[in-house]
Parts: C-alpha cells; structure tokens; sequence
C-alpha cells in the first residue's frame, strides 16, 4: 500500500456534490487517511470562469500510479466531466500530485505534478495535511514549497469537515 496525494477541483454547480462525491468515489480506491479543508479560489490559466472549490485528501491504495490515474479519469468521466479547452471550466478535476517517494517521468503521467509548486489551491490543502511531509526530488518540505509558492492568491476558506460525513 502507498499514500496518494490528490487534489480536487471543482468550478460547475454543484461544486460541492462534485467534490463530496469525488471523494466516495476515491474512498473505493483504497482508504482515505485525510481529508483537507474545503477552499474557494480564482481559476487558474484561464482566468473568465467561475471560482473553483479545491481540497486534497491522502489515499492509501494498492493500485500503482499507472492504474491509479485511469481510475481518476474513470470517476472523472463518471461524475459528467466533459473534455473543454485547457485549464476551462469542470465538473471535477482529480490529480496524483505525489504518490509515496515516486519520481514517474511518462507522456501521460508525471508524478510529483509537473505544476504543484506554482499553485497555491493545491499546495496550501496539501501543506495543511501534510506539512512535513518532504516531496520527492525536491528535498523541500510542502511547508516550505508553499512559504515560496509564487501564486500569491488567497484561497477563501468555504467549509471544515466538508467530507467527514458526506462521502
């Protein structure tokens, strides 16, 4: 069994059922040690949409990442998420940002997430799980890759516990 670090995000109503949803999803994927905080920010890239709700949970799961990211898109594809321009507008939106240890460098799947340090919406939940927690290849803790995350966005704190019960 490995630990999974994902990111969620959503910007479509329901926002919130996508999250909550995504993660009873995810909770058939393994077990679900935690669970960030539920937070609202501006979109990232295309910046003409709506706001986003973004959380992150750690996984303990027994698939590898090469089986665990179709199983991401699975649920994505299953909660109506439907292929628009890049960084556009989504009913949900999974990501393996770290799993374990692992460096992966593959067309389709890079594991820590190519982009993490620059986004704050993901760092920030991640940080606030894990904040200790040292991402491969970097030497960095997350704690220290969000005190030098260049997105200075604030993220809005929209719910606690948002999942406790809901998934």
């Amino acid at each position: 069994m490995s630990a999974a670090y994902i990111a969620l995000g959503s910007n479509l109503e329901p926002r919130e059922y996508y999250m909550r949803q995504a993660v009873r999803r995810l909770g058939k994927l393994g077990k679900i040690l935690k669970i960030g905080r539920l937070y609202e920010s501006d979109p990232y890239g295309v910046t003409e949409q709506p706001a986003f709700l973004n959380s992150a949970l750690i996984l303990e799961t027994a698939l590898p990442p090469r089986e665990l990211l179709p199983a991401l898109k699975a649920i994505e594809q299953r909660l109506g998420r439907r292929k628009r321009q890049r960084w556009g507008p989504r009913e949900i939106d999974l990501d393996i940002i770290f799993y374990g240890d692992m460096v992966v460098r593959e067309e389709n799947l890079h594991i820590p997430h190519y982009d993490y340090r620059n986004r704050r919406f993901v760092l920030q939940p991640l940080a606030e799980l894990e904040p200790d927690f040292v991402a491969p290849g970097s030497g960095r803790t997350l704690r220290q890759a969000l005190q030098d995350c260049p997105d200075q966005t604030r993220l809005k704190l929209y719910k606690t516990d948002w999942a406790v019960n809901g998934y």
